[in-house]
């Protein structure tokens, strides 16, 4: 995606295919805020969501060139492990956090021999206004937490309530995350919820507008 006008047409095309505006921040990196922005951009009939009139300040992260080749994938993946790969002698099971997160998270089990689990968080149900009723789930396709230490991988992290919101799911099902990665990180922060966060890349905004 080269501009705003991609971003715009994509939002559009993946609410008209039936998407949540959460699920279209997560397919396109973006917060909930930006997503519903997008959405507001591309269809003008439609009044505009609360709090999103004037323009976001976001940074859209683009990693498909990664994504859509699985060598290219593995190789990330293997990158991603070794970032964790001395934070815990007893982890033994990765969460992926869904739906970019799982196949990062695949290569990383792996790698590190561990079991792999996945959790689908609740913005992937959000729209306007419904977001403090919603919550995520662990796939019972997958390993469970069992009161066990684990990794949580993920592609971006945007505001970081995600990560937060998974962290404290697992710590909900008696596990105890050890470590978090994240190929891309744009808050550029050191822990969530006392948890160390480790990324390939760290996007930080310089100033502020007014």
């Amino acid at each position: 995606m080269k501009n705003i006008d991609d971003l715009i047409s994509s939002a559009t095309a993946l609410a008209e295919d039936g998407f949540a505006k959460g699920e279209i921040a997560d397919e396109l990196n973006v917060s909930k805020e930006t997503a519903a922005w997008l959405v507001q951009r591309g269809d003008a009939q439609s009044p505009p969501p609360a709090g999103s009139t004037t323009e976001p300040e976001d940074i859209h992260v683009d990693w498909s060139a990664i994504g859509r080749d699985s060598a290219r994938l593995t190789h990330v993946g293997r990158t991603v492990a070794d970032l964790l790969s001395k934070q815990g002698e007893e982890v033994d099971l990765t969460i992926g956090v869904e739906k970019a997160g799982a196949p990062i998270a695949t290569t990383v089990a792996r790698e590190l021999d561990t079991d792999l689990g996945t959790y689908a968080p609740s913005k992937h149900q959000w729209d306007d206004g419904e977001s403090e009723e919603l919550s995520g789930s662990f796939s019972r396709n997958f390993a469970q937490i069992r009161d066990r230490e684990c990794y949580v991988v993920d592609d971006t992290i945007t505001s970081g309530t995600t990560m937060t919101e998974t962290v404290e799911a697992i710590r909900d099902r008696g596990g105890e995350p050890v470590a978090c990665a994240v190929l891309t990180d744009k808050r550029g922060v050191e822990e969530i919820e006392g948890v160390p966060v480790y990324s390939l890349v760290q996007v930080l905004r310089v100033g502020q507008s007014e």
